[in-house]
């Protein structure tokens, strides 16, 4: 049986052996030859052009010269640099070598020539190239192998070092593509590229590496992207027709009296979004299926009232709901609320955190056992063993990216009757719509996308080291008006002793400038136990402290209405979406509301950026597509939001979406007509499906 070159182990390809093969494999995840003709370039670079001395720019991407040698010199302790001095009919310029100086020393003779191909920069205010490529001058007629395109490689220190540089890797997919390009399959059906005009797979990989021209590398890029997104999208689409077709799901067909009693209780009109989610989450209610949908509304946009009252239709149809939030101050927030809105419908509601005493507990568990406890909010204290439901139909998941897929699965195990329970994930971070797409594909999507009535704009304002004296003349003055002021200090991982360092001197100095009395500040942060967190939690909640000294723990879900100013230090080191979730945490009563963007003295031009664009727009959804765009989709948050479903080899989320969405109706359209890719004709698809990176992950199993 004939056995495929793409499967060969990338130490044989000529030029690589074992010690490069270790560090391919390591560096950038290489295995096999067929591994290496999937690295593609990030960028190419036209090599076809020459261009003079004297019209070179320091800041320009890349240049190429062709030079002749003035002289080479050895400088530094015992001969570590090498400068060489160039010159075209224009003028002269230095190059700069640190490594392979002998080699280059005794191949750049004065008086030769040769092409030069590096990046300028300016040193000591003179025109110099660190470390450029060199290059035989053209001969006369001579055929140029990589055409006027050249693909540059990711690559890493330890590539360099070990010999791999971006000329190397041209030589090795060059001789991958010798080699291994008559064994690679066609992975899109006939008619696929037919409908969709796109060129072959052997063709768009021969033109990713080398590309015949701007034309050829345009059709082979577009190829790659599409089918990129096409496949993933194929597979989140199958897995999700398939499960709606098995998962049986809990029928509920009436809404009930507990619903109506709220919804008439309500002291104001829900939103035309809200309206329009809750016949969302109706219909599939209705559907005889699973429910799994996606509930994204921005801070405050009143996802906690749909959630309610998607719960009241499970207890008016005789089942039980919970409602699972990711902190205890959190939940407690829930359940403060919830109760609110519970109140005229009679329908019995419990918290349960790990805070609750065993005797506490004891009521709750008997009550959902038995069924008279129809409402349940809490931690992941609800995935407990001893935690019984008697019938749970509705599983609400609040900030669902902060839970393992195993703590969800566990919920889902606590069924009525071996049916899983429909299953509601809320987030309060909005997702572009590309990254939706790609991290919950085979959820449906709900979007509350308008704010209630009354809520006001909050003003947002930049401030630098120098007003700090300003600010806090404002905080007393809004002190004086009965409000109440969020501080919060960052606190990232790496250096944890630092950030802390920073709070407690930030907590000293706002102390001494705000003396008790009159003035009581409380802190909250990570090290503390619970106790304490939510002792000083609930002095600021009920009104106790005017002023609340924090980590970003306050950042989900802290509701105090009479908060109307946030104070953010060292603004400049969160992320965007993390900045908007915490100026969520005003805005929420009727008064005026402030956020303030404390900036260090440095602050780099991507960090201006985003401070300069928060203070634009309050509008979460515009605010995610930006951070995407500056941040990439791996780290949307600044937390651990990371976890594609898989790697994207070369389209991108933030630059490809139109590819995307025409990615995806066209995969709807293929599973319309062959729902399990069953048709002979879709065979390569269904293979291509089969592959790890397809299979490795259930999406599905998201609660």
């Amino acid at each position: 049986m004939y056995k495929s070159e793409l499967d060969t182990d990338v130490q044989f390809l000529p030029g690589v052996g074992p010690k490069r093969a270790a560090l391919l494999k390591r560096e950038l995840k290489v295995s096999t030859i067929g591994d290496l003709l999937r690295v593609y370039p990030f960028r190419y670079i036209d090599r076809s052009s020459i261009q003079k001395i004297a019209d070179v720019q320091p800041d320009a991407a890349y240049v190429q010269i062709l030079g002749q040698v003035v002289s080479a010199e050895l400088t530094g302790k015992s001969g570590k640099r090498l400068s060489v001095l160039i010159r075209d009919p224009s003028g002269e310029m230095e190059l700069v070598f640190f490594r392979g100086i002998k080699y280059t020393y005794e191949r750049l003779r004065p008086g030769s020539a040769f092409l030069f191909f590096g990046k300028p920069s300016l040193y000591k205010g003179k025109l110099n190239m660190v470390h450029p490529e060199i290059d035989n001058p053209p001969v006369e007629g001579a055929a140029n192998f990589s055409g006027t395109l050249t693909g540059v490689y990711n690559s890493t220190d330890r590539l360099k070092n070990g010999g791999v540089t971006g000329k190397v890797m041209n030589k090795l997919m060059a001789a991958a593509l010798d080699l291994a390009l008559k064994d690679v399959k066609e992975t899109l059906p006939e008619y696929v590229l037919k409908e969709k005009g796109l060129v072959p797979i052997r063709y768009a990989l021969r033109n990713i590496h080398f590309p015949a021209d701007g034309n050829a590398l345009a059709k082979a890029q577009y190829r790659l992207k599409w089918e990129e997104f096409f496949l993933l999208q194929l597979a989140l689409l199958k897995q999700k027709y398939v499960r709606s077709r098995a998962d049986v799901g809990i029928l509920m067909p009436k809404v009930g009296a507990a619903f109506n009693a709220c919804y008439r209780a309500l002291p104001y009109d829900l939103t035309g979004a809200q309206k329009r989610v809750i016949k969302e989450i109706r219909s599939d209610l209705m559907s005889g299926h699973q429910m799994n949908r996606l509930l994204q509304g921005d801070v405050g946009s009143g996802k906690t009232m749909v959630a309610v009252l998607s719960a009241l239709i499970a207890v008016g149809n005789g089942y039980q709901a919970c409602i699972m939030a990711p902190t205890e101050v959190l939940a407690q927030q829930h359940y403060a609320n919830i109760s609110r809105y519970l109140a005229p419908t009679g329908v019995r509601c419990e918290l349960l955190t790990g805070a609750v005493t065993a005797a506490a507990r004891r009521p709750i568990h008997q009550g959902l056992r038995d069924g008279t406890l129809a409402i349940l909010i809490g931690t992941h204290a609800l995935i407990e063993d001893e935690v019984q439901f008697k019938n749970l139909g509705l599983a609400v998941i609040d900030e669902q990216h902060r839970f393992g897929v195993e703590q969800r699965s566990r919920l889902w195990a606590k069924s009525a009757g071996g049916i899983p329970p429909h299953v509601l994930v809320m987030t309060a971070t909005p997702i572009p719509r590309t990254l939706a797409m790609t991290l919950y594909g085979d959820l449906d999507v709900s979007v509350i996308d308008e704010m209630p009535p009354g809520r006001k704009p909050i003003q947002t304002l930049c401030i630098g080291e120098g007003k700090r004296l300003a600010l806090y003349r404002f905080m007393k003055e809004q002190i004086a008006l009965g409000r109440q002021i969020f501080i919060v200090y960052p606190l990232i991982f790496e250096s944890e002793k630092m950030d802390y360092q920073n709070l407690e001197t930030g907590y000293e100095e706002i102390v001494a400038r705000f003396p008790y009395p009159p003035y009581k500040v409380a802190i909250v942060h990570g090290q503390q136990t619970s106790d304490v967190k939510n002792f000083n939690m609930e002095a600021f909640a009920s009104g106790r402290a005017q002023i609340l000294v924090s980590t970003t723990v306050i950042e989900v879900g802290v509701d105090v209405p009479n908060a109307s100013v946030m104070v953010i230090e060292s603004a400049e080191r969160f992320g965007l979406s993390q900045l908007h979730q915490l100026r969520g945490r005003v805005g929420r009563g009727s008064e005026r509301s402030f956020c303030v963007l404390m900036h260090g003295n440095r602050v780099s031009k991507e960090s201006r950026k985003r401070l300069d664009l928060l203070c634009a727009t309050e509008n979460g959804f515009e605010l995610a597509e930006e951070d995407m765009k500056m941040r990439g989709p791996g780290d949307l948050e600044g937390t651990q939001q990371s976890g594609l479903p898989i790697d994207l080899n070369i389209a991108s989320l933030v630059r490809d979406g139109n590819i995307l969405s025409d990615a995806r109706s066209y995969a709807e359209h293929v599973l319309a007509r062959d729902p399990v890719l069953e048709l002979p004709v879709n065979r390569s698809l269904a293979d291509e499906l089969r592959k790890d990176k397809y299979t490795s992950k259930d999406y599905s199993q998201i609660s």
